[in-house]
């Protein structure tokens, strides 16, 4: 994939978003993370590499809310938190975008973007959905985030897999998220739509917003990520600022060539 027209990452903003201290999580005998210790600052993009196995999804479970750590400190915005479920961490600002996506295909993108957050108005005493406001709000929420979308009014499963990706980064933009999950957004996309992902991205990011980006393209991390952080067999192997490293030391920490690297922050 062609890198020249993307974005350059950026520097971390200080002070950190979310902090994860000495995190492991036992399956009865199988220890899947050991002392898993990183952190990641406002408007930062981190992107988290391993092979399959190394523990990637079970960290972005714990960290929205999906499963609990057996042991260790979830720090959010300052404060030690206990998500109990994916609720809870979305209504304290963290989203998880799966490459499946969560949007309902058979209604259009305003239905989709304002899902159980409806507008209403009173027309002779009677609750009823304030479709002009929410189709401008829409509209203006796209426009801010460089989204093109020919109709709001397209049903969903008539848009392409970068459009939709980008209602659900837009939307959960709009609604005052603070730290987003990407898991695998780009695995079926092709080289343009993937292009205009990253580009997304970096719009979130000035926008002052976490990224946590779990890709297994490594020109995807180089591309847009502030910094790099390697997991293997359920730990920390590397804790990288982009610039200071190179796919060649990357793929040699996941693949236990090199032994871990302490952190180099930009």
């Amino acid at each position: 994939m062609t890198t020249a027209s993307l974005p350059t990452p950026g520097p971390s903003t200080d002070g950190a978003l979310l902090e994860l201290r000495s995190i492991r999580k036992r399956f009865g005998a199988i220890e899947a993370l050991r002392d898993v210790t990183f952190s990641i600052a406002a408007g930062e993009v981190v992107a988290l590499l391993g092979d399959n196995g190394a523990g990637k999804s079970t960290l972005v479970k714990i960290i929205s809310g999906g499963l609990e750590p057996t042991s260790g400190e979830v720090v959010f915005e300052g404060v030690p938190r206990h998500f109990g479920s994916p609720a809870e961490a979305k209504a304290a600002g963290i989203e998880t975008v799966y490459q499946d996506l969560s949007l309902c295909t058979n209604v259009d993108v305003v239905a989709n973007f304002f899902m159980g957050r409806e507008i209403t108005k009173r027309v002779l005493g009677i609750p009823v959905l304030d479709e002009r406001r929410m189709r401008e709000e829409t509209a203006r929420a796209l426009e801010d985030g460089g989204t093109r979308i020919p109709s709001l009014r397209t049903h969903v499963e008539h848009l392409s897999g970068g459009q939709r990706q980008a209602i659900e980064l837009n939307r959960f933009v709009h609604w005052g998220g603070k730290l987003v999950l990407l898991d695998e957004p780009f695995a079926a996309l092709g080289v343009e739509q993937t292009r205009r992902g990253l580009e997304m991205i970096d719009r979130v990011r000035q926008r002052g917003i976490g990224v946590v980006l779990i890709t297994h393209i490594m020109a995807q991390a180089f591309a847009i990520a502030d910094r790099i952080v390697v997991m293997r067999q359920g730990a920390v192997a590397g804790d990288l600022a982009t610039r200071d490293t190179s796919p060649d030391e990357v793929v040699h920490m996941i693949t236990g060539e090199i032994e871990t690297v302490g952190t180099r922050n930009p």
